[in-house]
């Protein structure tokens, strides 16, 4: 028989309470549906009952399900014919996560796919380009050029008087 349970169901509740709108808010940049991205949170955190992974504290729990997450989005779009459709829709998270959707998360939200996570990470969740490329497995170099054309971008988008905090 494959290999037994290492958590009880309380600890795979709490884990997915504490980080479920960190996962799902990196998935819907590359779903772009809330029932795909819904579909891909369910997955990451199977993938966390069935690999049982141990962790050194939260913050390397976090990083885990973040990097597992965008791996399966991305393998869910290179195996899949997908629909490819509008991000107009990205209002939803608004309503479902109590977000404030304003103009600059509509301008993320446009950013091309290369650039939304490492935007969110950095912006939204705190990461500095050092962890964002551990937990992307890319090149902290290619990590702070991505920072550095999304800020173009969206200071184009936005305007000259877009705030970098």
């Amino acid at each position: 028989m494959a290999k037994t349970l290492l958590r009880t169901n309380k600890e795979i509740t709490e884990i997915y309470e504490r980080h479920v709108k960190t996962v799902y808010r990196v998935c819907f940049p590359y779903m772009k549906s809330a029932a795909d991205t819904e579909d891909a949170v369910q997955n990451t955190f199977l993938n966390l009952m069935r690999s049982a992974p141990a962790f050194e504290n939260e913050e390397h729990e976090k990083a885990w399900l973040i990097r597992t997450a965008a791996n399966l989005c991305k393998d869910s779009l290179r195996n899949r014919w997908r629909k490819h459709e509008d991000l107009a829709d990205y209002q939803h998270l608004q309503s479902r996560e109590n977000l404030d959707v304003d103009e600059t998360l509509g301008a993320v939200m446009a950013l091309p796919d290369k650039y939304k996570s490492v935007v969110y990470l950095h912006y939204y969740e705190g990461y500095t380009c050092v962890e964002i490329a551990k937990i992307l497995g890319k090149p902290q170099s290619t990590v702070r050029v991505h920072l550095f054309e999304a800020r173009n971008i969206l200071r184009e988008r936005l305007g000259g008087d877009f705030d970098e905090k």
